[in-house]
């Protein structure tokens, strides 16, 4: 592509000397002025979509991506979109028979199908929403995309649940109430004021008091994202700004968008597809164990890969200018399978993955130098980072009747069914169950309904099944799912038309585990030439982990700053700042009852512009100014005189608002 031609301007190719590909909102204040061509570092808008000029003598470099996942796919998508390289210079090297990574979906009717794990998105993944606007559509005419098709599901079919939480054997739990004390809300505020660098190495339970960790706000909290005790607690705080949004959604979990059918069939199939089409290079059963990598005056160069093809050793060669990104660790590594006769059998050690273990490859990066991280803090601990999950492929039941109870429409219907995860509170196994929009598999029968269930806690006997859940048949997981929906007598009938298959994932939320700063590396870690690192345990400046929308933003990085592209990965969006946000968050931890200094907001913003940001107070207009004495009492700790004069000081400058003259 020739280079245009602008009269009185010369046309940069490249990004100048200190720009920043991956910008942080927090580390500065960002005011206009005229160096600032670029905007905000949260700026998520069309203005960001531009489309950049390729980087000089793209055309002869080739790419080499490890790993198939969402993270090596969306690697492939950008070095195309935004760095114009050729798709057939391309190669993907993905370890498994077919690409997706963790995001899988297989089977069929009469085996069971299968689903390691789901995802749960919201509005504000804005880098996963950019790929998507560009991937063609599944179902839609030419000319749509994957955005396009999952927006015409959900604006159509609104997500909720009515039985979030449930406990005493199929009884409904009052979700809508948090259960945080004003204590217990202030340690969660705290948490949110504190510094990132402060949060090394501390676990989320060694931060919070028990009665919070015993909260339905905490219950709803960990089973949504999958959190344990044990976690870290700096990712928890990440996780309380990403989504400060959306907490007022937590309990009815109104606040997510689900696909049509599972992530493989509605993100990987599509996008994989793409690349092919374009002329991407799709290379499955090779494993990447090692990089041969020449250091030169602190900068380190990838100059050739060690794999395992179809059995067999080999060596590839990465040219001069050529570039390699890599998977660093995979979630599901080593995954054992089970059904609803069989347990399944783990084939990796407490403390250690073992050889020809997915994690190999960071291991031996780590061995050549610390900016590549430390992956033993993340596979060291299988007992605090695994959980199972299993697929219940079912015919018409006991089981399906009472699902469909507790669903917002008919599970046959196509529409939203329980709105995500039921969790059971009051369960050992923390376990958890949900019917997702069906059929979930597009070649799925009329008759069948897919419904997964996940445990968190792999260390207690079950309620009802005396022994832990690694240890159980699908068909004991099946008997616990029945007792704690109180349908356990009925539990031969459903076995016999039900399949069960199980998934107990050691390294699940390996990405959780306790951990500092260093411990993962940079998408381009300091002084690498042409490497790049995508994945789960990949450092970004301010987003989550386990999500597609990281694995995403990783990859993203990479290809911006080893092509030296002169755009920005936007950091995430900026609605943690709202002012909007954070009284609804606040209103929402109190249960949706007013918070400390609300009313006291009403006074001072009532028939103003700005009224409308707040959320409408629950009494009755004859008991506010009860309530409001009350609330400036408990503030001020004044008599009534003082009070008197606070609320007459309100009215004045409320009325200064409006152009009132006293």
């Amino acid at each position: 592509m020739a280079t245009p031609d602008i009269p009185g301007f010369e046309i940069q190719t490249t990004a100048p000397d200190g720009f920043e590909h991956e910008p942080d909102a927090t580390s500065g204040y960002w005011h206009h002025r005229p160096q600032n061509t670029l905007p905000p570092a949260d700026f998520i808008a069309p203005y960001s979509r531009h489309r950049p000029l390729p980087t000089p003598g793209v055309e002869n470099r080739k790419a080499h991506i490890i790993g198939g996942g969402i993270g090596g796919l969306a690697a492939a998508f950008y070095l195309i979109r935004d760095a114009h390289m050729p798709p057939e210079n391309i190669t993907i090297l993905e370890e498994m028979a077919i690409e997706g990574g963790s995001m899988d979906g297989a089977g069929n009717p009469e085996d069971g199908y299968i689903v390691r794990g789901g995802r749960e998105m919201n509005w504000n993944y804005d880098t996963l929403w950019d790929m998507f606007q560009d991937v063609p559509a599944s179902e839609l005419p030419e000319g749509y995309s994957v955005l396009d098709e999952y927006r015409m599901v959900n604006d159509n079919d609104p997500n909720y649940s009515k039985a979030r939480l449930m406990h005493n054997c199929g009884e409904i739990k009052d979700f809508t109430d948090f259960g945080l004390s004003k204590y217990q809300q202030w340690e969660m505020m705290r948490l949110i004021l504190k510094r990132k660098e402060d949060l090394d190495d501390v676990t989320i339970e060694e931060y919070f008091s028990t009665g919070f960790l015993e909260s339905n706000f905490w219950s709803l909290f960990r089973s949504m994202f999958a959190f344990k005790n044990c976690h870290s607690l700096l990712e928890a705080k990440l996780y309380m700004h990403r989504f400060l949004d959306s907490i007022d959604g937590f309990g009815d979990m109104s606040v997510l968008v689900f696909p049509k059918y599972n992530q493989f069939d509605t993100f990987i199939k599509p996008l994989a597809n793409m690349l092919r089409d374009k002329g991407v290079r799709v290379q499955l059963e090779t494993r990447v164990y090692d990089l041969d990598m020449t250091p030169s005056g602190g900068q380190k160069t990838v100059t050739g890969l060690h794999c395992v093809v179809a059995g067999e050793e080999q060596r590839i060669d990465v040219a001069d200018g050529d570039l390699v990104f890599a998977l660093t660790g995979s979630m599901t590594e080593n995954t054992a399978y089970g059904d609803m006769n069989n347990v399944p059998e783990l084939t990796v050690g407490l403390h250690e993955p073992g050889e020809n273990s997915g994690w190999e490859l960071w291991k031996n990066l780590a061995r050549k130098s610390p900016v590549f991280g430390k992956p033993e803090k993340f596979y060291g601990d299988v007992d605090q980072s695994m959980w199972e999950s299993a697929t219940l492929t079912c015919k018409p039941s006991p089981l399906v009747d009472k699902l469909a109870e507790l669903s917002v429409n008919d599970p046959y219907s196509g529409r939203t069914a329980t709105g995500g995860i039921i969790t059971f509170t009051d369960s050992n196994w923390f376990l958890s169950v949900t019917i997702n929009r069906q059929p979930h598999f597009p070649d799925q029968p009329e008759d069948t309904l897919v419904i997964w269930v996940y445990g968190l806690l792999m260390d207690k006997d079950g309620n009802f099944v005396e022994k832990p859940m690694p240890q159980c048949t699908g068909k004991e997981i099946l008997a616990e799912l029945c007792h704690h929906l109180g349908i356990e007598s009925e539990l031969e009938e459903i076995a016999a038309r039900t399949k069960v298959r199980t998934a107990l994932m050691p390294y699940i939320t390996a990405q959780f585990m306790r951990r500092a700063g260093g411990d993962r590396p940079h998408p381009v870690p300091e002084g690498c030439t042409n490497l790049g690192l995508i994945g789960q345990f990949v450092e970004t400046r301010n987003d989550i982990i386990f999500t597609m929308e990281s694995s995403i933003r990783t990859a993203r990085i990479g290809v911006y700053k080893l092509l030296n592209i002169p755009k920005q990965v936007p950091d995430i969006s900026p609605t943690q700042y709202d002012i909007r946000n954070i009284i609804k968050g606040a209103r929402a931890l109190n249960s949706d009852n007013p918070f400390i200094g609300e009313r006291l907001l009403h006074r001072v913003l009532d028939k103003t512009y700005f009224a409308h940001i707040l959320p409408p107070l629950p009494e009755p207009e004859s008991a506010r100014h009860e309530m409001f004495a009350q609330e400036v009492g408990e503030i001020l700790g004044k008599g009534g005189e003082a009070l008197k004069g606070f609320g007459s000081w309100i009215s004045r400058f409320r009325d200064n608002f409006n152009g009132k003259d006293k």
